[in-house]
């Protein structure tokens, strides 16, 4: 008797959410919080929804019919907020003497 075996019994299938928010942007949400993308134009959500599939194996995209809520804010920067200064891998290159 022949039986199919599945790897990952208890891994589940993602979904890729493609619909815009209450501002008109497109996003594209993985149904697991793992994934989020902002674009203006709907083929550009789709190109991205169809690009991230291969990081989903099995995933499957759906439009959807009610407004999606951004997980990641993209309100303005604050005043009071400040971006952490990037610090560079490489080393610094001293001026010859």
């Amino acid at each position: 008797m022949a039986s199919s075996i599945d790897p990952e019994p208890d891994q589940r299938v993602s979904t890729l959410q493609v619909g815009q928010d209450s501002a008109g942007h497109w996003l594209v949400q993985e149904s697991g919080g793992r994934l989020e993308g902002r674009f203006v134009s709907f083929s550009s959500a789709m190109a991205y929804a169809h690009s991230e599939c291969h990081s989903f194996p099995g995933a499957t995209i759906v439009l959807s019919s009610t407004l999606l809520v951004p997980i990641v804010p993209f309100s303005p920067v604050q005043p009071w907020e400040r971006a952490v200064p990037h610090r560079s891998s490489a080393p610094a290159l001293e001026a010859a003497a």
